[in-house]
Order: structure tokens, then C-alpha cells, then sequence
């Protein structure tokens, strides 16, 4: 569970409160980071998401297994109508109903995953919504931005609001924060 301190630093001209968080899940033990911007504030300019990390959660995403053992980190209230299993990844749970995910063991090979988040980009994600910001976040931006391609797929193959269409490239753009229902 995570647990979360003030302190204040000098990382500007006035004095900002940034937040100690100390996380200890299955994945990470002692890892600490800061919390130096307001929640869902202050983004990069060219990182623009649809999606809040609650919105997601209460959608469908993962198949459900994705920080169901360190929901002490986030607000109670991303959790209260967030679609998880505890025991496995369950594609029904996704919002469009199928499995656009890839293990966890194919991410580490292909590169994709950054020591401090060890569960991938929405596991950043949600760090930099709640205010962290960390080396790891122009790359994370730039994966983001390149996700615009399966919207341009799903525009030029399907109908605008066809939900049944391509769903896959669907889900995995609400993967990312963008809401495909919109497309």
C-alpha cells in the first residue's frame, strides 16, 4: 500500500508542496516518488488524454488486472465503479468485450517498460495524472501521440460510432486514454 508524505522543495521561484509517496505493492518494495504537480493538471502541452485514469478503470480496461494490488497509491474514488478480478485478466471486463492486451513479458521484451513503473505505460499514466513528472515522461508521450494511427484506421475503415467495428483497435485506444466511442 502506498503511503503519502509532504515536504517542501524549491523547485520554483515560490515554494510548491510536493508529495512523498511511498509505494509497496507486489511489484515495487520502497519505491518513492513525488507528487509535484495538482492532480489531472499542469500536463505537457502535446499530451492532451480523453480519458482519466477513473473514467478508464469504470469502462474497462486490462481485463480488469491492473492495480488491483496497490490501489492504496490512487484515490479511494477511482476504484468505487472500476471494472477488476483479483485472480485474472477476464477480456469481458474490457468495455468493448475483447482482449487487446499483451503480457507483461512481452512488454519487458520489446523494451516498453521503465524501471520506476513496472507495469507500463497506464501505470505511468496515473503517476503523472496524480502529479509526478519523472524522465521516463517524454517517451511516454511520445508512444502516447503515436496511438493516433489506429483512430485514423478505425475512421477511414468503419462508420462513425459503429462500436462493433474493429473493436480490438478500440479497446486498445481506450488502453491509452483516448475514447474510441467517440471515433
Amino acid at each position: 500500500m502506498a503511503q503519502t508524505r509532504s515536504r517542501q522543495t524549491s523547485a520554483s521561484p515560490a515554494v510548491k508542496e510536493a508529495r512523498k509517496v511511498v509505494v509497496n505493492d507486489l511489484m515495487q518494495r520502497n519505491y518513492i516518488y513525488f507528487r509535484t504537480e495538482p492532480p489531472g493538471r499542469n500536463f505537457h502541452a502535446e499530451f492532451r488524454p480523453e480519458l482519466t485514469p477513473k473514467q478508464m478503470l469504470a469502462l474497462g480496461v486490462f481485463g480488469g488486472k491492473y492495480l488491483t494490488d496497490c490501489t492504496g497509491e490512487f484515490p479511494k474514488q477511482w476504484f468505487v465503479r472500476a471494472k477488476l478480478n483479483h485472480e485474472r485478466h477476464d477480456p469481458e471486463l474490457n468495455f468493448f468485450g475483447v482482449n487487446a492486451s499483451q503480457p507483461l513479458a512481452q512488454w519487458k521484451r520489446k523494451g516498453w517498460i521503465f524501471r520506476d513503473d513496472p507495469r507500463g505505460w497506464f501505470q505511468w499514466y496515473c503517476r503523472y495524472y496524480m502529479g509526478r513528472r519523472c524522465p521516463d515522461d517524454a517517451r511516454q508521450i511520445r508512444r502516447w501521440k503515436a496511438m493516433k494511427r489506429h483512430i485514423a484506421q478505425i475512421q477511414a475503415g468503419c462508420k462513425k460510432g459503429d462500436l462493433e467495428c474493429r473493436r480490438k483497435q478500440r479497446q486498445a485506444l481506450l488502453h491509452w486514454a483516448y475514447d474510441s466511442r467517440r471515433i
